[in-house]
């Protein structure tokens, strides 16, 4: 009967931890999917509009920010927060904004933001500018490359690779 009890006892405490946000529940479990920092933004702050509109990176602004998949994101001003809201998907990096060069290796490296690609509409970020260079000398084939080996490794966490 005592251990019965101590079931219950577990079950609820489990129950009342999950539910206050206390233990992480599967849901954000897809952030793996995802290149943050401990608190949850991405791209280490630059905007991602910016790469499309103005060809270069720039350091986001927390005064404008807007969230998807489960990212923060930063942006330089309120029409590039605008932009992004109205289509996310055009605007966010590929692979999770993880290393485009270490995906192809079924890795998933940091990125510096000033190491990156716009190629056929799609944000491409590297590791660094040596990742780049590699990543640079054939773009298609990395992208292809890149894209098939994503779909295996990307509910996978940094140190599963």
């Amino acid at each position: 009967m005592p251990s019965k009890l101590l079931t219950i006892f577990a079950v609820v405490i489990a129950f009342t931890l999950t539910s206050c946000g206390l233990i992480p529940t599967q849901a954000t479990s897809a952030i793996e999917a995802v290149n943050v920092d401990q608190n949850r933004l991405a791209i280490k702050g630059y905007d991602p509009v910016a790469y499309f509109t103005q060809a270069d990176a720039v350091q986001g602004n927390q005064q404008f920010t807007a969230e998807y998949n489960g990212a923060v994101y930063y942006f330089a001003s309120a029409e590039n927060q605008a932009l992004f809201n109205g289509t996310p998907a055009k605007y966010a990096p590929q692979y999770g904004g993880y290393c485009a060069f270490g995906v192809t290796q079924e890795k998933k490296y940091d990125i510096d933001p000033t190491a990156w690609a716009v190629v056929d509409g799609k944000l491409y970020l590297n590791l660094n500018a040596g990742a780049q260079r590699v990543w640079d000398k054939d773009r298609a084939g990395n992208i292809e490359s890149g894209d098939s080996i994503w779909l295996n490794i990307e509910d996978k966490s940094v140190s599963e690779l």
